[in-house]
């Protein structure tokens, strides 16, 4: 058999073993969410060295273990929540060691309190506007620290009724359609300005946050495609944990998570439907076209 041909077949085994272990380890994680397993101990479960498992890990789903056990468990501490737990038992349920651990940890990832988060946002004031704009009726919402939802639907009752969905107990103010955060958003969306530099108040993983960075240095008019982006924050076989990413954007625009389509030039998914996609970018490459032209 040719050497090339060796080479093809070996490199292909190696890929498929690297795969094979992150499977492992990322299946007992899930199944184990609220375990607390060290690196070691996660090796031996899985039939690897620490190190390698570690190297591996990270490089094919875009976490270390540490972190993607966290991310886990912070899962299961919101879900609990929602159902009606209370703080404590949602804590030990969640397999954090101390109550004070869980507000630490929920807080980064929640953006409030637990026991916020847990009454649907009751006593977080939020402030959002309705703007018609080219591709459907734009909710902006922001709290006193900055940007914290954006929603695009058909009608003034759909946006809303997305917003209370994801908080229904906070305090909600609706302001006008000129506030500077809905300007900002109707300029966008119209091509009079190409970038969103807003405050923004949102919480995500490690993961998370590096791939919404990736997604704001895009540059207008362009797109990347998902394994693009993977490769840009380092984790090239992370194509599908950068779409998750995408898809759980919050801030829709401001991050431009419809920059980012399939590999072949298709437009891939968006959370608010294709045809706006496919508005949005057709709107920026027109607009960078005709501003390089000057």
């Amino acid at each position: 058999m040719p050497v090339a041909a060796n080479e093809r077949r070996e490199r292909g085994a190696t890929i498929a073993a690297a795969e094979g272990l992150a499977r492992r380890a990322r299946e007992y994680l899930d199944q184990h969410p609220t375990t607390r397993i060290t690196l070691e101990a996660l090796a031996r479960k899985v039939g690897a060295s620490p190190s390698h498992l570690q190297r591996t890990f990270k490089r094919l789903v875009g976490l270390s273990p540490a972190e993607y056990s966290r991310m886990k468990r912070h899962q299961h501490f919101k879900s609990a929540m929602r159902n009606g737990r209370t703080v404590s038992e949602a804590t030990y349920e969640a397999g954090f060691g101390s109550s004070s651990r869980a507000y630490e940890n929920a807080v980064g990832a929640l953006g409030m309190t637990p026991a916020t988060y847990r009454k649907g946002g009751d006593g977080a004031e939020i402030q959002y506007a309705v703007t018609p704009s080219p591709v459907g009726r734009i909710l902006v919402a922001w709290t006193a620290r900055g940007l914290c939802s954006v929603k695009i639907g058909d009608s003034l009752n759909a946006v809303v009724a997305a917003l209370r969905g994801e908080f229904p107990n906070a305090k909600l103010e609706r302001a006008s359609e000129v506030s500077p955060f809905a300007a900002a958003m109707l300029a966008h969306v119209t091509g009079e300005r190409q970038e969103i530099d807003l405050p923004l108040d949102i919480r995500a993983t490690a993961f998370q946050l590096r791939v919404w960075r990736a997604l704001k240095a895009i540059p207008y008019g362009e797109t990347r495609s998902y394994s693009e982006v993977a490769e840009s924050i380092g984790a090239p076989r992370a194509a599908r944990a950068v779409a998750r990413a995408c898809a759980t954007n919050p801030v829709a625009l401001a991050i431009p998570c419809h920059r980012v389509v399939r590999n072949d030039g298709s437009l891939g998914g968006y959370g608010f439907g294709l045809e706006r996609k496919e508005v949005l970018l057709a709107t920026e490459k027109r607009t960078a076209k005709e501003r390089s032209a000057r």
